[in-house]
Parts: C-alpha cells; structure tokens; sequence
C-alpha cells in the first residue's frame, strides 16, 4: 500500500531554517511542498516534489487563493524578519510577524483538518536563569521575540476557537547552510576570510547552539507526527546544553583550525538580550522522538564550505557522540 502523500504549503523557504527543511523534504516521496516566497527572496533548492510560487504577503486575498486553490494537508510558517542586520523598522517587524502568521492561521482554519505549524523562537520566553520550558511565561521585551510572543498568543487563541490542530515549535539559538548573512557565525567566518578582528560581547551569556539541519529535522518530525489532541503543541528545539558563548565560538574557531583574533568584550552586550538561553528539550525528545544528531562546528563548516569557499578550514566530526 503506497503512503498517503501530503501536501505542505511552506513559507521561510529562502532562510536558513525553510531552506535547511526543504533539504531533508527533497529526498521524501510522501511530502510534496508549494513554497511560498517573497518577491525579493531567493529560491530553495528545488526538486521534483517542490515548487515555488512568489507571493506579496500583505496582500492576504492573493495568498488566501494560492492556499486554497493548492489545498494543504498541512501549513508550515518559517517565514520571520528581525534577526538579521540592520534591524528592520520595530513597527515593520511587528506587522509581518504578526499580521502574516494570524492570516495563515486563518487560511488553516479555513480548510478542513489542516494543520498549521509555526515555527516560533525560544526568544519568547521570560527571564529565568535556567533551561526554560514549554511552560514557562511568555513574555520579553526583545523586539523579535515579542513580535512571535504575540503571534504565538494570537494563534493559540484561534486554534482554539477554530479547531486548528496547531503545533508550535520554538528553536533556540542555530546555524548552518544558508546561515550567511550578519548573525554570530557567518560573521566569524567573514571576518577570518578578510584577515580582522573579531569584536564581540564578553561572551558570559549560557547559550544553546544547534545545527540548523537538526532544527529542520525538529520541523519534519512534528510534521510526520500525528497530531493526536485536540489541545495545541509547543516544542522546544536545541541542544538541550548550556556553554558560556565565549566557550562556543572558541571550540568551533578551534575545530575548524581558523586563524582568527577574537576581542571578547569589545561589544556590550544586546539590548533585551538573554544571559541564560538553554532550551529544555525533554518534550520534544519524548513526543517527537527528536534529538539533536550534529556538531555545531560541522555546521559552521557546511556554511564556510558553501559561503565561504576563499577559506580553507579542516572538517570536524560531523555528529555527536552517542
């Protein structure tokens, strides 16, 4: 008996997280994806069970049609702006992650046992000083993480209203291909790849570092898993670790063997930002049957590789000890 086929309408495909997902999708023949793109964003790679449609995401009635002329099983929000650099306007931000993921709740609740997963972040979480769990508060003054704090509340709430099998799933911090923009790692690598000093926070901050190809294959397994209950679920995605960041960029400037100068404390550190960001994973270990498989630094290395060919860096281990 062949596997029922399900048809996913994706957003975020051009990111780091869409794109590392549309990876793992392309090599499954019981998936089959519509990625949804803004104008000015580039494509994923594509196969023979993805295609792309570009979209204006402000104008809801159009992308209302495309959804439902596609008929999803299953709706998929990557799509976010506020995490790279220069920061987007704060009421910008507010409107597209707000606005566009309460539109694509709505477009689930319109079609008849449609699931709709929201990739939300770790960053809506308060201060806790401790790994922060599925039920802890959410509530932040961090511009990006109150914008999906606020998307995540909102989408709850329809759920509920409306029926929608909803499943929330909050990364914590990552990297890996298609990771080449302004954030942490890609920055490193730029700055060995020209010959400059690094400046950075002090580096005391406890982070949660993952491979993006792992946060991808958290997505994939809500997805494959049956949405049972008629409540929402929520998911933390991570390595489950905490490490000083300053102990983080060194392991993996020294796994990759860069020559590089790192000036720690040369940058304060980030407005709002967190100084204990560890995710609690045991839900998402339980339920999901998900773990984290990869090293951090093999993922810096696929995105040298692919983003930064110019330097030449040594492969580490590319999964993690059992």
């Amino acid at each position: 008996m062949s596997t029922p086929v399900q048809r996913i309408v994706l957003t975020g495909a051009s990111g780091t997280l869409g794109g590392n997902f549309v990876r793992l999708a392309a090599r499954r023949s019981d998936l089959h994806i519509l990625a949804l793109l803004r104008e000015q964003s580039r494509p994923p790679e594509l196969g023979p069970n993805i295609e792309c449609a570009r979209v204006n995401f402000e104008d809801r009635a159009a992308v209302m049609k495309i959804i439902n002329d596609y008929a999803p099983t299953t709706l998929v929000h990557c799509a976010a702006t506020g995490m790279d650099f220069p920061k987007p306007v704060w009421f910008d931000l507010i409107r597209f992650n707000v606005d566009v993921t309460v539109n694509l709740c709505e477009a689930a609740a319109q079609l008849p046992g449609c699931r709709f997963i929201f990739v939300s972040t770790g960053l809506v979480y308060g201060r806790q000083m401790r790994p922060l769990h599925e039920q802890d508060p959410v509530e932040t003054l961090h511009p990006y993480g109150a914008s999906k704090a606020a998307a995540d509340l909102l989408v709850r709430a329809a759920a509920a209203e409306f029926g929608v099998p909803l499943t929330i799933l909050r990364p914590f911090s990552f990297t890996g291909l298609g990771d080449d923009r302004n954030r942490l790692f890609p920055s490193l690598l730029r700055a060995a790849a020209a010959g400059e000093i690094l400046r950075l926070s002090p580096g005391d901050q406890l982070r949660d570092h993952c491979s993006a190809r792992d946060i991808a294959g958290g997505i994939l397994a809500a997805l494959l898993t049956p949405h049972i209950t008629p409540d929402a679920r929520i998911f933390n995605l991570g390595s489950g670790q905490a490490a000083p960041l300053r102990d983080v960029v060194c392991r993996v400037v020294s796994e990759l063997g860069l020559k590089l100068r790192l000036d720690f404390g040369a940058r304060g550190y980030g407005r709002h930002e967190p100084m204990h960001f560890v995710a609690d994973i045991r839900n998402a270990r339980t339920q999901l049957g998900w773990a984290p498989r990869h090293n951090l630094a093999h993922a810096v290395w696929q995105l040298a590789q692919a983003s930064f060919p110019q330097l030449a860096v040594c492969e580490p281990l590319e999964t993690l000890p059992t």
